[in-house]
């Protein structure tokens, strides 16, 4: 089954403070939700743009997945986030056809999701999650 759409479009900052006061000023954005993930390794606010989504991400540590992007490349786009009806089915498909994955299995995120991450190399160097409500 095809995603439903663009979920939301990740995106590294050094400061979420800083960012959020910058989507806001610029673009009007709205804030939507803001929360910790340690198990991501995150502080993460999701704020909407007219109908869109954009997440934007602060690292908890260098050590973490974003601060080693952030230390490699700096901020900027992260990730882009695919809504599925069925994400453990979505991950079965994509596994029996080879894809490389991050996670085999769903994982908590945030809003309540479930979510589950393709590795770039599978998908011409773009970080994909998949997130599902159920």
């Amino acid at each position: 089954m095809p995603p439903r759409g663009i979920h939301h479009l990740g995106v590294a900052v050094e400061n979420l403070d800083e960012a959020l006061a910058t989507y806001e000023r610029l673009f009007g954005a709205e804030l939507e939700h803001r929360e910790l993930v340690p198990e991501q390794g995150v502080e993460a606010a999701a704020v909407r743009v007219g109908e869109s989504r954009v997440e934007l991400l602060a690292a908890l540590g260098a050590d973490t997945p974003v601060g080693k992007f952030l230390a490699n490349r700096g901020p900027g786009m992260h990730h882009v986030a695919y809504e599925v009806d069925d994400l453990p089915a979505e991950l079965a498909t994509l596994a029996e056809r080879g894809v490389e994955l991050i996670d085999s299995e769903p994982r908590p995120g945030l809003y309540g999701l479930a979510v589950a991450f393709v590795h770039p190399d599978a998908v011409h160097g773009v970080l994909t999650e998949l997130v599902s409500r159920g």
